[in-house]
């Protein structure tokens, strides 16, 4: 098998894990885990985990002008990232969380006109434009009345807020992937997140309680810290060195179909017309802003 196509299972496989992952962690949260003592395990058992596969890697040290640059990605992709995205999920509901993380590549492709001087065309302001005017509706007219969602509104702008970190930690992270090996990036990645983290997150971390805790609810604990966090992150960082950043960020289209349909068949969620149309504005948008521009002949 060739290393592209085990890239773009790679890229499959996070894609499928990210968009069930949206219902599973909501099961947990908050009456087993809450949020920030979610993020404590994930990134503990993360960290772990790396620094225990990195003696499989090459022996690499990080240059003194990159820990900045290191440092600002941990800070973006494990951070921020996860701590919007998790509070968020608490506050929110799966199908909301599953449509907005997708205009990522949206944020993407705004940071790097703006930091990376790269043009906008029409076709990447439009769908810049039609992108957060869905996301915006979710946020403004997406509430409903359930007792699992306690501030829908608050929840989908921390969706807004984990979508642009995430963004922007792949802009950040670019030149550190051509640079170093998967498995030495993403240790001193983690590493760096953990020390972070550690004053917010471990307080909650310590109010869990093991002993009652049903058998399922370790297993979506060990399913967000292997499956949507280790493999993830492995993954994706494993299929940015075999493609291009555009064939990736076609994949994160499938998020939201596969998020939803979990949702749905689970009956965690449920469809609503705002949901289905601010969908359809944000998924339109992503594909206008990711559309690759044909040279002309």
């Amino acid at each position: 098998m060739s290393k592209r196509t085990l890239a773009l299972l790679a890229a499959i496989g996070a894609t499928t894990i990210y968009g069930i992952n949206h219902t599973i962690a909501k099961g947990v949260m908050p009456t087993y885990v809450k949020p920030f003592g979610f993020i404590f395990l994930r990134v503990t058992g993360a960290t772990i985990l790396f620094w225990a596969i990195s003696f499989l890697g090459p022996k690499q040290k990080i240059e003194k002008q990159d820990w900045g640059r290191l440092v600002l990605a941990a800070l973006l992709g494990m951070v921020i990232n996860m701590l919007s995205f998790f509070k968020g999920l608490e506050l929110s509901t799966p199908i909301n969380s599953a449509v907005l993380v997708t205009i990522s590549p949206i944020i993407v492709v705004a940071l790097s006109a703006f930091f990376l001087k790269e043009r906008i065309t029409i076709n990447k302001g439009l769908g810049i434009a039609l992108g957060f005017i869905g996301a915006i509706a979710l946020v403004l007219f997406g509430a409903e009345i359930r007792q699992d969602a306690p501030n829908i509104p608050l929840g989908n702008s921390l969706f807004i807020l984990n979508a642009t970190a995430y963004g922007a930690y792949l802009v950040v992270a670019k030149k550190l992937v051509e640079k170093y090996h998967p498995f030495t990036l993403m240790k001193w990645l983690f590493t760096i997140a953990l020390i972070i983290n550690f004053p917010i997150t471990f307080s909650e971390a310590m109010e869990v309680q093991w002993a009652t805790m049903p058998l399922w609810a370790y297993g979506v604990i060990a399913f967000v810290i292997i499956g949507t966090t280790f493999c993830t992150y492995l993954f994706n960082i494993f299929a940015m060195t075999e493609l291009k950043a555009s064939t990736i960020g076609a994949f994160i289209y499938v998020q939201p179909l596969f998020g939803i349909l979990f949702a749905l068949l689970t009956g965690k969620d449920t469809l609503t017309i705002v949901k289905v149309g601010a969908a359809g504005l944000v998924l339109l948008g992503v594909y206008l802003a990711s559309k690759k521009v044909k040279a002309k002949s």
